[in-house]
């Protein structure tokens, strides 16, 4: 027989950098799907009885997705699987893991990534490790991290992993109703990723209970607001002190806000964004009050030194006095990620990667008599990661930006299909809410909506039977739809052929990624 030596484990507790780090493990590619339909902010607000700029200006947010009867969590995770496969021609056999993140449930035991399966199953591929991962809006990052360590592990089989993080927020008639929305990002995950994982990351778990979902009769969730808003900054707080003390241990530097050029922060609304931003700088004051950006401001800062920050979160003229200092930050590092979050509403799972989205759009984006070349100006580039979930659950990590992201942007295509939404009245919005309360949970039923007011290549609800099983269908594909050449990257691209060999693995021969996978491993006979 054969068995497969094993590498003994590093015992050092600070061990930040391996053998490991040097392949690059991160994000390949980016697709996002968000319904056509959308409800603007500015006509809610005054169709909800508020003032001008509650929502706009108050929230921070603009226009909001939603989905009627066509649409659920299943439909909306495979649209934008299928997308990001048919746009970056990928083989759905070149796929090894597929893992979800989602807080919308539709099944107590049943996965979504198990419906997912549908798309991989009908080309041959069964050997897909992963399931979903629950934790309000955090699963997205948890299901992003476990992919990361597959691929870096000895476990990895040379083919690509897909992360899914999808979620469809919506809220009881009431002040959160403004703050819901529908995204999904399929992110594909490999080794040599032009957006490289960071070696450094810190995290923030506590059991709270400011944001839930107990009643298994409903889609809305249990919210208390406010609580929910402090423990969001108690969990940044306690991810930023820990990522710059181990930011610090390895790099024999200070951290601060002025080490990273980005920051993208889970976005439930815009204003908490603005907050956590200054929240970010709060910190910066509390560990090096003598940076040039406070020494400047040293005599209105004074005061603020004495405060415990445990005793700071509703304390109105500090939040303040950051948000005012932190403008310039926030236009120069965390407004050019706002674009998604502020357009389609709080995504939940998938908010922060619509925030990575907009970023690497805003990137590639043309400026107007400018002439740059936009991968040489990205390249380099570090952005902080934020992500957050009630309950609660918290990290902070860094990405680098190793090579190429033009492709995404262009795949993405984010102008084009924003303007392709349809906007509907408040009144038929709230109408499409009323009517999804009385089908949730429900069998026997096939969907009202018209499929031809979907977005081409849409998967849709086609029927819920007797027993509650789910079949779908799949609005046809536009033929003028974005595609990019992803050769390079595309194993299947390189093979002519295509031979499978193991009962459990589908190992694709003349791959070049699987080889090197193969070469690394060593082989003895016992």
């Amino acid at each position: 027989g054969w068995s497969r030596t094993m590498t003994i484990p590093r015992d050092d507790p600070e061990a930040f950098v391996t053998a490991e780090s040097s392949k690059m493990v991160g994000i390949i590619g980016m697709e996002i799907y968000f319904p056509r339909t959308a409800v603007r902010q500015s006509e809610l607000e005054k169709f909800m009885g508020e003032k001008e700029g509650k929502f706009t200006i108050g929230l921070g947010q603009q226009n909001m997705a939603f989905c009627n009867d066509l649409e659920d969590i299943n439909s909306v995770c495979m649209t934008a699987v299928a997308n990001l496969l048919e746009k970056y021609n990928i083989a759905p056999t070149d796929i090894g893991r597929l893992e979800v993140g989602t807080e919308t449930l539709i099944d107590k035991s049943k996965s979504v990534k198990t419906s997912l399966c549908q798309l991989f199953n009908s080309h041959g591929n069964f050997d897909l490790e992963g399931v979903d991962n629950i934790n309000a809006c955090y699963g997205g990052t948890a299901a992003l991290l476990n992919t990361i360590s597959w691929v870096e592990s000895s476990a990895w089989d040379g083919r690509y992993g897909l992360v899914v993080c999808g979620d469809i927020a919506v809220y009881e008639e009431g002040p959160a109703r403004p703050t819901g929305g529908c995204a999904a990002v399929a992110m594909l995950i490999g080794r040599d990723a032009p957006l490289a994982m960071g070696l450094i990351r810190a995290s923030h778990m506590e059991d709270a209970y400011d944001f839930y979902k107990p009643k298994l009769d409903s889609e809305y969730p249990t919210v208390f607001g406010q609580e929910s808003n402090v423990c969001y900054l108690r969990a940044l707080d306690g991810c930023y002190r820990r990522f710059a003390l181990k930011y610090e241990s390895f790099n024999k530097a200070p951290f601060n806000l002025g080490q990273v050029d980005s920051v993208v922060l889970h976005s439930p609304y815009n204003k908490l964004v603005k907050k956590s931003g200054a929240r970010m700088l709060y910190n910066d004051f509390l560990r090096n009050p003598d940076l040039p950006i406070f020494k400047k401001h040293e005599k209105d800062l004074e005061p603020f030194k004495k405060l415990l920050p445990e005793n700071t979160y509703d304390n109105k003229e500090l939040e303040k006095t950051f948000i005012e200092l932190a403008r310039p930050m926030y236009a120069a590092k965390v407004e050019p990620s706002v674009l998604l979050p502020q357009e389609l509403g709080n995504s939940y799972t998938a908010s922060m990667y619509t925030g990575l989205l907009s970023l690497i759009h805003n990137w590639h984006k043309p400026k107007p008599g400018a002439q740059v070349d936009t991968e040489e100006q990205a390249k380099g580039k570090r952005v902080l990661m934020f992500s957050y979930g009630s309950g609660l659950a918290a990290t902070l990590y860094s990405i680098q930006v190793a090579g190429a992201t033009g492709h995404i942007a262009q795949a993405a295509n984010l102008e084009e299909r924003l303007k392709e939404r349809k906007f509907v009245s408040p009144q038929e919005f709230t109408e499409t809410l009323k009517d999804r309360e009385t089908k949730y949970g429900k069998f026997d039923w096939e969907p009202e909506g018209d499929p031809s007011e979907l977005f081409p290549g849409t998967y849709r609800l086609a029927r819920v039977d007797k027993h509650g099983r789910r079949s779908y269908e799949r609005v046809p594909v536009s033929p003028f739809r974005t595609t990019i050449n992803f050769g390079k990257q595309a194993i299947h691209s390189r093979m002519p052929t295509r031979s499978y060999h193991s009962s459990s693995v589908a190992l694709h021969a003349g791959s070049k990624l699987l080889s090197a996978a193969l070469r690394s491993r060593r082989f003895v006979k016992v």
